[in-house]
């Protein structure tokens, strides 16, 4: 398990994702669809076509993760 430190807002992207898409193509979305700074330490979830992948783009501080479930 990965401590999210209180305060992180959550947001969701709706529709659906190109799963095929990685880390910097997903900031780029949050920057340019959300109107969002990637870097600023918010959790941004994508969901893919059929609803079974997850892909959460997250900043801790110290550098931009990607977790794929």
């Amino acid at each position: 398990m990965i401590p999210i430190p209180s305060g992180v807002r959550v947001w969701i992207a709706t529709g659906h994702t190109d799963m095929r898409r990685g880390m910097q193509s997903l900031a780029l979305t949050v920057q340019e669809s959300l109107k969002r700074d990637p870097h600023a330490g918010d959790l941004y979830i994508f969901r893919g076509r059929r609803g079974d992948l997850v892909k959460i783009l997250w900043h801790d501080g110290l550098g931009m993760s990607l977790y794929a479930n």
